[in-house]
């Protein structure tokens, strides 16, 4: 059995999408709806960029879903590979987005509209360079979570993301960040500063919440074709009602990908299909676990590669 997974943010590059943008009339009758849709070229920006501007998270955001549902469709609908067969689909943060547009959850513009606001929403909850986001190599969830039990009279930090085997990303204020850092360099824990504007996925994202839960309760959800598995409980979700409730946790919530891959897994998940730029979800589906089948689609050659 297979799943289909989408990834988040940080998977974007200018450029990204073009061959099929140049060779089929379906992406550029996407990109020209999604342009019409958010009323500016974001077409234009991804082609061509700049990259700083495409960066900007509540660009990024709605450029990656655009272009992980136009290889979605064309994979489906040029070459009929019919990746509604999955057991699963499941997405990295704004990935989530991706797959329940792509399982039919919710409409192509509706997904674009709610996902420029999530990225204004998230990159202005926080005053730009008061917060940020650490990366955390070689180490494990527990030891992590016991160093932040230790320090959580004068540090405030969370675990924004649980990646893979040894790779953790904290969120909190730089100056929280900051002494982190030393103290992880003290345990000899290998730790970088990522190159982000805001701290995701942690409570200093609550006013992005509202926003999202008042956004979200004016969409019209629509029941879909495929499981999803939930970033903030690493299980499937149940009901519609669930998968709202869901969503607006997940903007403060721990992106348990860890977890979801290994539930999947054990759900008789023995290939993995990533849908959308880069690899990285890829990358950490290996490092959890290498014995599972994994394709990366980014070019047509790569579709036609295929096998499900």
């Amino acid at each position: 059995m297979f799943s289909v997974i989408f990834p988040g943010q940080g998977s974007q590059i200018v450029g990204m999408g073009k061959e099929f943008y140049q060779k089929f009339n379906l992406v550029k009758n996407l990109f020209k709806e999604a342009d019409e849709t958010l009323n500016f070229s974001i077409s234009k920006l991804i082609l061509e960029g700049p990259k700083d501007e495409l960066d900007f998270t509540a660009n990024t955001q709605p450029a990656i879903f655009l272009i992980s549902y136009s290889v979605f469709n064309i994979v489906k609908n040029e070459f009929n590979i019919d990746l509604n067969k999955a057991k699963y689909f499941a997405g990295h943060s704004l990935g989530e987005y991706s797959a329940l547009s792509c399982a039919g959850y919710l409409d192509f513009s509706d997904t674009l509209r709610i996902l420029r606001i999530r990225g204004d929403a998230m990159q202005n909850s926080v005053p730009k360079g008061q917060g940020g986001m650490v990366a955390v190599l070689g180490s494990t969830v527990g030891m992590i979570e016991k160093i932040l039990r230790e320090n959580k009279e004068n540090i405030k930090a969370q675990i924004a993301n649980d990646n893979s085997e040894g790779q953790i990303v904290l969120s909190g204020k730089t100056e929280d960040l900051e002494k982190l850092m030393q103290i992880l360099k003290d345990n000899s824990i290998k730790n970088i500063k990522l190159p982000v504007s805001a701290p995701f996925h942690c409570d200093l994202m609550n006013k992005a919440t509202k926003i999202m839960k008042d956004e979200l309760n004016k969409i019209n959800f629509k029941n879909g074709q495929n499981k999803l598995i939930s970033n903030v409980t690493a299980n499937e979700i149940k009901d519609l009602d669930e998968l709202k409730n869901l969503l607006i946790k997940q903007i403060e919530n721990r992106v348990r990908w860890r977890e979801s891959v290994i539930n999947m897994i054990e759900n008789d998940v023995n290939h993995f299909i990533e849908i959308g730029p880069g690899k990285v979800l890829s990358g950490l589906v290996k490092r959890i676990n290498r014995n599972v089948k994994i394709d990366t689609i980014n070019s047509q050659s790569d579709i036609n590669c295929l096998k499900i």
